[in-house]
C-alpha cells in the first residue's frame, strides 16, 4: 500500500518536473524566433514609430529582461494561468478551451480509426504474408505513407467536394441552419469526414505495417505453435495467443505517436478550416502572439504526457507481467 502511494507520488513529482521544463524549454524557443509582437502589432494598427512599439513593450512586460520574463511566466503556470492573448484581448486559456474541443474530436476520432484498421489490415497481411493479399496491403500502406498531408487533403477536397460534390469541404459544421441534436451530429459527422480520414491515412500505414511485422513474429513462438499442437482452432489462435501479444508494440508505438498526431492536426486543420487548435496556432505564428502560442504549447505537451500514461496503463493490463515487473 504504502509503496504504491510512494510509487505514484514518486510519478506525480516526475510529471511536475518534466512540464516545468517543457514550460521553460518552450518559452525559450518562441522567444530566440525573429519577429517583434510589438512591431507586428504596431504594424497592424497602422502606426509603427518608435515611441508606440516602446509603450506596447512596456504595456506587455517585452521591455523586461529574458529572465524576468521567464519567472513571471513560470510563476503563472504553477497557479494555471497562462496569461492574456495580445492580438485577441482574451485570457488564453479561454481562446484553448473554445478551440481544444474540435481539436480533441478530430485527433481522437482519426487516432482510434488509424489504430483500428491499421491492426486489422496488418493483422491480415501477416497472417497471409507472402500472399496477394499481403501485398496489396504493403502497398497501399507504402503508398498513403509516402503521401504529404496537405496533398492528399486537398485531392480528397477535390475529388469528394468539388467534382463529385458529395461532402463539404471546409468548417466544423453548416453555416446558417440552426441544427440541434441528431441532425447536428450528423452534420458535424459529415464535416469531419474528410480532415479525419487525411489525419488517419499517414498513421493507419505505419500501424498497419507495424502490426504485421509483429504479426508475423508472434506466429512463430513457442505457445502458438504448442496451441496448433493441441488442436486449437486458428480463430482461437489469433484472438486468444497471438493479437493480444502482437498488440504490445502497435500501442506502445501509438502513445508515442499521439503526440505527432496532435502535431499534425495543425495542416489538416488548416487545410480544411477546421477551427481547432490548429487554426489557432497558424494565426499565432503569424501574429506574433507569444502567450498563446506558449498556451498551446504546453497544453499540447500535457496532452502527450496524459496520452503517454494512458499507453502504459493499457500495456499493463494488456500484459500483466510489465505491471509486475513495475
Amino acid at each position: 500500500m504504502y509503496q504504491a502511494i510512494a510509487a505514484a507520488a514518486a510519478r506525480l513529482v516526475k510529471i511536475a518536473v518534466m512540464i516545468l521544463v517543457i514550460a521553460t524549454f518552450n518559452f525559450l524557443l518562441v522567444h530566440a524566433a525573429p519577429g517583434d509582437p510589438a512591431a507586428v502589432i504596431a504594424g497592424q494598427s497602422g502606426a509603427s514609430d518608435e515611441k508606440l512599439i516602446a509603450q506596447i513593450r512596456a504595456e506587455y512586460g517585452l521591455d523586461q529582461p529574458l529572465h524576468v520574463q521567464l519567472t513571471d511566466y513560470l510563476t503563472k503556470v504553477a497557479s494555471f494561468d497562462l496569461g492574456y492573448s495580445y492580438r485577441q484581448r482574451q485570457p488564453v486559456s479561454v481562446l484553448i478551451g473554445e478551440r481544444l474541443p474540435a481539436t480533441l474530436l478530430l485527433t481522437v476520432t482519426a487516432f482510434l480509426l488509424a489504430l483500428a484498421i491499421g491492426s486489422l489490415l496488418g493483422t491480415l497481411a501477416g497472417m497471409r504474408a507472402g500472399r496477394w493479399t499481403d501485398t496489396v496491403i504493403s502497398v497501399l500502406a507504402l503508398l498513403f505513407y509516402a503521401m504529404p498531408v496537405f496533398w492528399l487533403g486537398l485531392m480528397l477536397v477535390l475529388i469528394f467536394s468539388v467534382q463529385l460534390g458529395w461532402l463539404p469541404a471546409f468548417g466544423f459544421a453548416t453555416i446558417g441552419p440552426n441544427l440541434a441534436g441528431l441532425d447536428l451530429v450528423l452534420d458535424v459527422a459529415t464535416h469531419m469526414i474528410l480532415p479525419v480520414t487525411t489525419l488517419a491515412a499517414i498513421y493507419l500505414a505505419i500501424y498497419a505495417r507495424l502490426m504485421r511485422a509483429s504479426i508475423i513474429e508472434v506466429e512463430h513462438q513457442d505457445y502458438v505453435k504448442t496451441a496448433r499442437a493441441k488442436g486449437a482452432s486458428r480463430g482461437r489462435i489469433i484472438r486468444h495467443h497471438m493479437l493480444r501479444n502482437a498488440l504490445l508494440p502497435v500501442i506502445t508505438f501509438a502513445g508515442v505517436q499521439a503526440g505527432a498526431l496532435i502535431g499534425g492536426s495543425v495542416v489538416v486543420e488548416t487545410v480544411f478550416a477546421w477551427p481547432g487548435l490548429g487554426r489557432l496556432t497558424f494565426d499565432a505564428v503569424m501574429q506574433r502572439d507569444y502567450p498563446v502560442l506558449l498556451g498551446i504549447f504546453l497544453v499540447m505537451s500535457v496532452l502527450v504526457i496524459a496520452i503517454n500514461l494512458l499507453t502504459d496503463l493499457i500495456t499493463r493490463i494488456i500484459d500483466p507481467r510489465l505491471a509486475r515487473a513495475g
